[in-house]
């Protein structure tokens, strides 16, 4: 970036035998608007990961290990049996009563994805005892196996609390039951009746159990550290890039590995300043999340901004060395010539106007030497997407105490000076905006912010218009490509 500014200028010379003069007393006016700071809109995709332990908990507490216990001192095992006699039926055996004790457990639960579903696997296991009054059933014991689905769905409300709605279903893998007299006793009934307690409880308290995720204050801090200004060069020049979240969306959720990640985009004000560091703007409420599919890309400004002051003292060593040779002017002979002040700054209608104080005499004279300032004035110029720079709409001016100030005018014009330029300081933006684009793709590779990292990459570069300002010379160059947001405390830093 040192050398942009000689660029410009420069370039501008390299045409100067084509300009004609113009003889003013007044120097061009100074301009005195600022470089724009261009906004750009980014949306970061920011997911906020954590452990699904926290659901599978929910669940635990929710559902208890001991589903329900059975105590039925005279239930009805098997009814009386019939058969038909004569076209009748007749009552051949009395029914049989038992007493039936058991319980009913669930196992460890175990959590696993379908798409937009988290599912709670719940194993249950039925062992039931069974005595008859009379004896003939001795303390017989059936067992059986179901598996249960807790199907949960999340949600988020406006104030980022997470809820969500519970459907369970069942199987029996292996319905309890035990043979007796050449009959089934099936247990199957009883586990279907104290099952629908257990779904109205799961869908009470697991909500409830949710809130205490505390999603809130994991995304107010995503939220509060988003606003910061990030530095993306240190010096030469320094360069550094603003932040402003605008809103955060919210895109669903998966589990996966034992990983909840909510799906989360920071939509962002993006600015970009060069030179001193800017202040990080003030954060604002969190605002509630706002649906939408979270397509993380970004856009950035690469401010490519030669300051006036940085040209001067370039063009005058290059002029200096170049006047320890006398100047051939067509129809004056040659010229030597003393530079003594370069003066650069912006002027009107978006030109450059670069001021030379110097003196000049015959060489062949013995008169004394013309001295005053002239004046060079040019709009810079680029192709679409292109640094090549280059200028038109040339003037040279000048004011002088002599009635040979035509001289130092003609010198401006002369095809030395411009053959000078073009020899020692030819050159134009290409190589200081790969330069500062290498510098800047590896910042912003990755960067922290208290417990956030981005990481992002850099996929296109476009080029605008350069633009003469009163603040500096200005080649827009926007950096587009993806970003990524992600919570990671420094204490959990591998």
């Amino acid at each position: 970036m040192r050398h942009v500014g000689r660029t410009l200028f420069l370039a501008c010379l390299l045409t100067l035998n084509a300009c004609h003069p113009k003889q003013e007393d007044k120097p061009p006016p100074r301009a005195d608007d600022p470089v724009p700071v261009p906004q750009k809109a980014s949306i970061l995709t920011a997911p906020i990961e954590g452990d699904a332990e926290i659901i599978r908990r929910a669940v635990e507490n929710a559902v208890p290990h001991i589903l329900w216990s059975i105590d039925e001192p005279e239930a009805r095992c098997i009814p009386p049996q019939q058969v038909k006699l004569f076209g009748k039926r007749i009552k051949v055996t009395p029914p049989i009563h038992c007493a039936i004790h058991g319980t009913v457990t669930r196992g460890p639960i175990r959590l696993r994805g379908e798409g937009q579903d988290i599912i709670a696997d719940m194993p249950i296991r039925a062992e039931i005892s069974a005595r008859d009054v009379d004896g003939r059933l001795k303390g017989e014991t059936a067992t059986g196996a179901a598996m249960a689905h807790a199907r949960i769905r999340l949600t988020l409300t406006p104030q980022w609390a997470l809820t969500g709605t519970v459907r369970l279903g069942y199987d029996w893998t292996t319905p309890p039951g035990i043979d007796f007299l050449g009959q089934r006793i099936r247990f199957t009934d009883k586990a279907d009746e104290k099952l629908q307690p257990i779904i109205r409880k799961l869908e009470r308290e697991l909500p409830r159990e949710l809130a205490q995720v505390h999603v809130r204050p994991k995304v107010e801090r995503l939220w509060r550290q988003g606003f910061a200004t990030l530095e993306l060069n240190a010096r030469n020049p320094a360069v550094w890039m603003r932040v402003t979240p605008q809103k955060l969306f919210y895109g669903g959720y998966t589990l996966r590995n034992g990983r909840l990640r909510l799906d989360m985009g920071l939509e962002a004000l993006t600015e970009t300043y060069v030179g001193p560091r800017p202040d990080a703007p003030q954060p604002t409420p969190l605002p509630p999340p706002a649906p939408a599919s979270v397509d993380g890309h970004f856009a950035m400004a690469i401010p490519v901004t030669a300051d006036y002051a940085q040209l001067e003292p370039v063009i005058l060593r290059a002029l200096t060395r170049r006047a320890a040779q006398p100047f051939d002017l067509p129809a004056i002979g040659p010229v030597i010539a003393r530079f003594d002040k370069v003066e650069a700054y912006g002027t009107d209608k978006g030109r450059i106007a670069v001021g030379l104080t110097l003196a000049a005499r015959p060489a062949t004279s013995g008169t004394d030497e013309t001295h005053g300032r002239i004046w060079i004035t040019a709009r810079p110029v680029n192709a679409p997407n292109s640094a090549q720079v280059h200028f038109t709409d040339l003037t040279v001016s000048g004011a002088t105490d002599g009635v040979a100030g035509d001289m130092l005018v003609a010198l401006g014009n002369s095809p030395g000076v411009s053959q000078l330029i073009a020899t020692a300081l030819t050159q134009n933006f290409t190589k200081d905006v790969e330069e500062l684009q290498g510098k800047i793709r590896r910042a912003i590779a990755e960067k922290r912010l208290g417990d956030l990292l981005i990481q992002s990459r850099i996929d296109r570069m476009t080029t605008g218009q350069i633009h003469a300002y009163g603040a500096g010379l200005h080649l827009p160059v926007e950096a587009q490509g993806t970003a990524r947001m992600r919570y990671q405390p420094v204490r959990d830093r591998k």
